[in-house]
Order: C-alpha cells, then structure tokens, then sequence
C-alpha cells in the first residue's frame, strides 16, 4: 500500500441549514455568503428561481433551495441568507434558511448517499457525513444548478 494514501485529505464545508436538516457546500465552491436585498422576479423562470439580485455589480441568480429540495415554503420571521456560488461563469445565490460554521471533514469519512436517504436529496447529494447525532448532507453544486425549466419537466 502506498504511505502517502494513508494519510487522509480533509475538505472544508461551509455548512448550512434548510429546512431542519444539515446541508455542506465544499468551500472551495463558495464565493460568498449574503442576505439577499431587493430580488426581482423573472417571468417565466421556473419555479426554483426566486429571482435576480444585483451583488455588488454582478448580477445573480437567486435559487431557493427549499423549492429545489421539494420542501414546503419559508414561514415569516428571519430573512433567508444565501451562499454564492459561480458555474460555468455565472454567478448564483442559494438561499437557505441560515449558514453554520466551516467545519474540516476527512475525505475518507464521507459515505455515499445511503439506500434511505430522501430521493429529492438524492439526486443533489455527493455524499453524506455522519456528524454527533446529525447528518451532514453534502451537496453538489453542478447538480444544484442543473435547472430545468418547469416546461421541460412536465
């Protein structure tokens, strides 16, 4: 066995939650972390897209991650916060309900999706880490973003 494969690589996680479960974006993959002010809806987008923002001069486009994961709509109080990130060149913002802490995970504790785990996480999940007491779903940013229009899927 070669030595240096025994030695574990660690990825950082900027964890978030939605919805009461425990989500984590690798870090590498997060540009920023905001409360996203004056979003404007987009007619026709789909159902996902809770809108554009302007940030700091760059347009983003907001998802709301609760629609996404098929889970029912916020109810009032704290404003979503929302973890930016960048694919092929675009910039979104994914918002949750409210962002945790970076936490250092070892690559070799990550397990695949397990057999039980919820099919709408299924389908976005590059894994799961088992934490005291909690799953930690990690998600997988490309497949987040891969948005079909709501035509397309019907």
């Amino acid at each position: 066995m070669n030595p240096a494969a025994s030695e574990s690589t660690v990825t950082e996680y900027v964890t978030a939650m939605i919805g009461g479960q425990l989500f984590g974006l690798p870090i590498a993959r997060v540009q920023d972390v905001f409360i996203p002010e004056r979003l404007t809806r987009v007619p026709l987008a789909s159902s996902d897209v809770a809108g554009v923002l302007n940030l700091r001069g760059r347009i983003v486009t907001a998802i709301d991650m609760r629609s996404r994961l098929g889970l029912p709509k916020r109810e009032g109080g704290r404003p979503p916060m929302a973890i930016g990130v960048d694919l092929r060149g675009e910039s979104y913002g994914l918002l949750i309900d409210s962002v945790g802490e970076v936490l250092k995970l070892a690559d070799d504790s990550r397990e695949v999706n397990p057999v039980n785990l919820d099919p709408r996480l299924t389908r976005m999940a590059a894994g799961i880490h088992r934490l005291d007491g909690q799953l930690m779903v990690v998600l997988d940013v490309d497949r987040v973003l891969e948005i079909v229009p709501d035509m397309l899927a019907a």
